[in-house]
């Protein structure tokens, strides 16, 4: 600024209002204010439970500033029972631990935090809209439904997307997956091969790619999960998507929590497959592993592949967005590198739904 003419200041705080409000968005995310045109300074920050607008103005012209920000990421359940014998890990240390009908399954699985969709929807005030996430899995004896996704997210299409949960090694999925977009108007569809017992490349499952690009579904891919005691890690691999991408350019394929542990795999992928992306969901919790895999995708030329994601419940979206602005602070003062501010904002205000081809309005 010091060769900025002068310049006020203005801080605008604008609360978010509650959340029987869909349209609110639109309006707390949406600042007026005069700026000079070689002279403006304009940064957001997330700051509690605040959109923090800082706008330096002089009596040139007014703009209008639109951020959009998307959650790609979350989950709702009835009950913990509905996850079956599935550990999604990075629960509150001391959860107690949730009772399983499989006795031979792992006895101490913590017990995770709400997921209702009142729980859910106080949480997405925070962003314009988010994708709600099913899940089945009759390896793992887990289950929520996908018409209990689809009441919730119809009540609020303005605000809320639904995935279907499709486990391709169950008799009827095709048809499961045609009534998920016809009949519950879900917009898209989740798998977890580690979790569903099915190589990525598995003839079933290429059989639901195919109608899922047919239909324009993208498929959101849960991460290899390490924390489950009976998912099949050798199908959990990002690369065994390669084949997937290779057989249907046009599917567009989201690879959840960048494919952790295997993040490497991902940038190449990213790198090669024009409609593959990954979230960054479940990796903010770890910030030094957060910091290392946007450096490597910033170093790689593909963060603009990355989307938002807070892996609700067990973070919600306030939370990763001050984590991502603030994944810089700990290399401050080393020779190490940084992601710029501006690809960090890219991730947060990427508008998921154009990029997926949603087509949301």
């Amino acid at each position: 600024f010091a060769r900025s003419p002068p310049a006020r200041l203005t801080r605008c705080m604008m609360p978010s209002p509650p959340h029987s409000q869909p349209s609110y968005s639109a309006t707390f995310k949406t600042a007026l204010s005069t700026v000079d045109t070689s002279y403006n300074f304009l940064r957001t920050a997330l700051v509690g439970g605040f959109i923090s607008v800082f706008i330096v103005q002089s009596s040139a012209f007014a703009v209008i500033l639109r951020i959009m920000i998307v959650d790609c990421h979350t989950h709702i359940w009835q009950s913990p029972e509905q996850l079956g014998q599935v550990d999604w890990g990075d629960v509150p240390r001391g959860a107690k631990p949730r009772n399983l009908r499989n006795a031979n399954a792992r006895a101490r699985i913590p017990l995770p935090p709400a997921a209702d969709p009142d729980h859910h929807m106080a949480q997405a005030s925070a962003v314009d809209k988010t994708i709600v996430l099913g899940f089945k899995s009759k390896y793992l004896g887990a289950e929520i439904p996908n018409r209990f996704v689809a009441d919730y997210v119809n009540r609020f299409p303005q605000k809320l997307i639904g995935f279907a949960g499709i486990d391709p090694t169950q008799a009827g999925a095709i048809d499961e997956l045609r009534e998920a977009q016809g009949e519950l108007r879900l917009r898209g569809f989740t798998i977890a091969p580690a979790n569903q017992d099915f190589h990525p490349a598995d003839s079933r499952a290429m059989e639901i790619y195919a109608v899922a690009e047919e239909l324009k579904m993208p498929v959101l891919v849960h991460a290899g999960n390490q924390f489950t005691q009976r998912g099949k890690m050798e199908f959990a691999r990002p690369y065994l998507f390669d084949e997937v991408a290779r057989m249907f350019p046009n599917l567009r394929i989201i690879l959840s929590q960048m494919g952790q542990p295997w993040i490497d795999e991902t940038i190449a992928l990213l790198g090669k497959h024009p409609h593959v992306y990954a979230d960054v969901s479940g990796l903010l919790v770890r910030p030094w592993q957060a910091y290392n895999a946007l450096v490597n995708a910033y170093q790689h030329d593909v963060i603009e592949k990355l989307l938002f994601g807070s892996d609700f419940p067990y973070r919600n979206a306030a939370e990763c967005i001050e984590g991502m602005y603030s994944i810089n602070q700990m290399v401050q003062g080393t020779n190490l590198p940084i992601v710029p501010r501006e690809a960090l904002r890219g991730i947060v205000e990427r508008d998921a739904p154009e990029v997926l081809g949603l087509n949301v309005s």
